[in-house]
């Protein structure tokens, strides 16, 4: 498990490579018939220095998602000036929950119930519900996190009738070495459930879509939320072994 940040790159790099995402997101978005303005940039900073984070601060970017929470914790203690928007995007663990309700404005990748009354029991009352997403798995990649379809469908429901959370959509996570085709696919299906879950009543907004490597094929599908790390802050040394790289 990657503990302290081991990547760090210039201010101007960063500001190169924005700008670069920023035009891509707004070309995939206008294929798909979209504004751009619905798509919302993710910055995954897990793995890069805290001043890379403020250097992306600095140019607007506001949202910043993180794996580990060892050293996301120090990382929001030396950017609290900033006021940003966390999100934790790792693998959830019952015995790590009250960090993550306590100081995350979201966490994505929920796949347990247990996990979620957790969350929603360690909320801190002066603090706004925790926004949640269920993590979907369209596919059947053992190396993935999350439900099958049905059974995201189920917890859902569930995790909507929590007092301290606010289920805001699904998220997922596809395998490398898809076609265009079939990342459009199963992005497909984890817009559909979402779809049949608002269609039953239940007030969501967020489709949590797409990486470095899919992006495009997630923002036709519907994605609203875009998680990006490679291609903003560059290759991280632990890559090849980390599935959210």
């Amino acid at each position: 498990m990657l503990i302290r940040p081991q990547n760090s790159a210039t201010a101007a790099q960063l500001a190169g490579r924005l700008a670069q995402l920023r035009g891509l997101l707004a070309a995939a978005a206008a294929r798909a018939g979209r504004s751009v303005d619905g798509v919302t940039l993710l910055a995954v900073s897990k793995g890069h220095a805290a001043e890379d984070v403020a250097a992306l601060a600095a140019l607007g970017q506001r949202a910043f998602g993180e794996s580990y929470l060892q050293e996301a914790l120090p990382k929001m203690d030396a950017l609290a000036d900033l006021s940003l928007e966390w999100h934790y995007i790792g693998r959830l663990q019952a015995n790590k929950t009250r960090p993550l309700a306590e100081r995350f404005h979201w966490v994505h990748a929920l796949d347990r119930l247990r996990i979620a009354e957790r969350l929603s029991q360690q909320r801190p009352f002066h603090a706004p519900p925790l926004n949640v997403c269920v993590q979907v798995k369209p596919g059947d990649d053992p190396a993935k996190g999350g439900l099958a379809p049905a059974e995201a469908e189920q917890l859902a429901l569930q995790v909507a009738r929590l007092p301290r959370l606010a289920l805001r959509g699904c998220m997922c996570m596809l395998p490398d070495g898809l076609t265009a085709a079939q990342q459009l696919q199963q992005f497909g299906q984890v817009a559909a459930l979402q779809a049949r879950l608002v269609a039953g009543g239940l007030p969501l907004d967020t489709l949590s879509m797409g990486m470095s490597g899919d992006f495009g094929a997630a923002i036709a599908a519907g994605s609203t939320l875009v998680r990006i790390g490679t291609a903003l802050f560059g290759p991280r040394p632990d890559a090849t072994h980390d599935p959210n790289a």
